[in-house]
């Protein structure tokens, strides 16, 4: 019997336009969506934005003390006011430091994106969507730098649980601690001064989300990227109708989310969102600052345990419409009311929840924008590409499985005949021929035959791959390359861009890992050896 292929991931099937059923566009629609005109109030939108910038003290005037990065936001925001404007948005939890590398892929390959499709006659600018409404303190707390004596920096601030990062006001202690911290960092200390004074401009930030929103404008403002916060009061207002409308019909859009990840599990796809009998697609924030689920309970909503009515939520939202805020499930529609979005810059999980929210954005009158797979880097240090170089391996290889890579590198071509997948092809070979002569004789024992195959092979598969781990083990038990390249590569056991900061590599190498990065592709996922 042949096996059946695997089934391709959600992103590499949507790429190949295999789930259009899940997707109003692919990637190939780009330019028909730009096409596509979008009425919005623009005035209204760049004056909210304006009035978010000036109070997140970055001015977005000209004159002689404006610096390169506040008169290239105020002529980008000029330009969100032409009518045929568009934006290109990417979005992140707001991480220590920036968070993950990541963070910063992603507000990258929004600007090259940008870049690659504005026009005179049709502006795209980018846009960086901070997640300040999130309320999982947990996975917004800590990061990790590697310095160049391979010292692991974790460091970890102490968060209110449940509270919205954007209402976590910064702390002069964290300051000094982090600052300290790079103090610490084995580096050059001219890249370290640059860095320094980045932390410094961001650390002038008010809240937790202003801090990680001033040090990405001051990593890519000058590239033409725009910073948004949703829970900006002058933000938040315009988000408001969008939010009111979600309340008419509160379990509609859980509804079609349910739908669509029965249909994703039909197809053999894991849904990422599902939406229990009663909850809706919003939070409401309390007199107490937590941010709970707003579930439907017969005629009234609940949250926390707390009942109200109908007037009762629509009454916060009049008073301060940032208390209600959207669910993963809601959070791109509102996203794409409030700007006129042509593509969303997103990761493998993001667009696992894109999959089902097609029918969302319907609802709302819209229609779901291009999804942008994101452009992923990993970087090599010199020391690590000369050692992948001599492994004949790449990072993707390694960070795949790590011990069993190395293994197979550093085989005997003893070893390697062992190890190889030739010997497994040779013996299912005769375990055919065997099964077939077996079966001539008696049919009855072609399928006990197989099954015997089967086993047999399984188990072998497994000690072969046990046995290429065990040579990885134990030459980094000799040499200590395998946890050298673990340290780069799979840091906390994670992939590289998925844990480490970014400010790792501009505190070793200065400027260069963000000069290369913003002459990439967008799109691309590559692996940059640093010089």
């Amino acid at each position: 019997m042949t096996p059946a292929s695997p089934l391709p991931s959600l992103t590499d099937a949507y790429r190949a336009g295999q789930l259009t059923e899940f997707f109003a566009h692919t990637p190939a629609d780009l330019n028909a969506v730009l096409d596509t005109p979008r009425e919005l109030d623009r005035p209204v939108l760049v004056a909210a934005l304006r009035a978010y910038h000036a109070d997140l003290n970055l001015p977005d005037g000209g004159g002689k003390k404006a610096d390169s990065a506040a008169r290239t936001l105020s002529a980008q925001l000029d330009l969100l006011a032409h009518p045929e404007a568009r934006v290109v948005v990417a979005g992140q939890q707001a991480g220590l430091l920036g968070g993950p590398a990541y963070s910063v892929h992603k507000a990258a390959d929004a600007v090259l994106l940008a870049r690659q499709l504005s026009t005179e006659a049709r502006p795209v600018l980018p846009v960086f969507w901070i997640a300040s409404q999130d309320h999982d303190a947990g996975e917004v707390a800590s990061t990790s730098l590697l310095d160049f004596s391979e010292r692991e920096f974790r460091p970890r601030l102490e968060l209110p649980q449940g509270v919205p990062v954007g209402r976590i006001g910064w702390r002069t202690e964290w300051t000094a601690q982090l600052l300290a911290l790079i103090g610490e960092f084995d580096a050059p200390e001219r890249h370290k001064a640059a860095v320094r004074a980045h932390l410094e401009f961001a650390f002038q930030g008010q809240t937790y989300a202003d801090v990680f929103a001033r040090l990405m404008f001051r990593l890519l403002g000058e590239h033409g990227l725009i910073v948004l916060d949703p829970l900006h009061p002058a933000l938040a207002r315009l988000m408001a109708p969008a939010l009111k409308r979600e309340l008419e019909r509160p379990l509609d859009g859980p509804q079609r989310i349910e739908e669509a990840a029965e249909r994703l599990s039909a197809r053999g796809y894991t849904p990422q969102l599902r939406r229990p009998a009663g909850a809706t697609n919003l939070f409401l924030e309390g007199d107490d600052g937590q941010r709970t689920l707003l579930r439907v309970d017969g005629q009234r909503f609940e949250s926390a345990g707390r009942p109200y009515s109908t007037s009762e939520v629509l009454k916060v939202l009049e008073q301060d419409p940032s208390r209600l805020t959207p669910a993963a499930g809601l959070r791109p529609i509102i996203q794409d009311t409030l700007l006129p979005t042509a593509a969303f810059v997103v990761g493998p999980g993001e667009l696992a929840y894109a999959a089902e929210l097609r029918g969302v954005y319907e609802l709302h009158g819209l229609t779901q924008p291009v999804l942008w797979p994101r452009l992923s880097v990993t970087w090599l240090e010199p020391n690590v590409a000369r050692l992948l170089t001599r492994f004949g391996v790449t990072a993707a290889q390694f960070q795949r499985d790590p011990a069993g890579t190395l293994g197979r590198a550093l085989a005997t071509p003893q070893q390697a005949a062992a190890l190889g997948s030739e010997r497994l092809n040779t013996l299912q070979a005769q375990f055919t021929a065997l099964a077939s002569e077996l079966a001539a004789l008696d049919p009855t024992l072609g399928n006990s035959v197989a099954r015997t195959r089967e086993r047999t092979l399984a188990r072998l598969e497994r000690h072969r791959v046990q046995a290429e781990r065990a040579l990885g083990r134990a030459e980094d038990e000799r040499s200590g390359q395998l946890t050298r390249l673990e340290k780069h590569l799979l840091p906390a056991g994670h992939p590289q861009e998925r844990e480490m900061n970014f400010l790792t590599y501009l505190l070793k190498h200065g400027q260069t890992p963000l000069s290369m990065l913003m002459a990439q592709e967008p799109g691309t996922t590559v692996e940059l050896v640093i010089p």
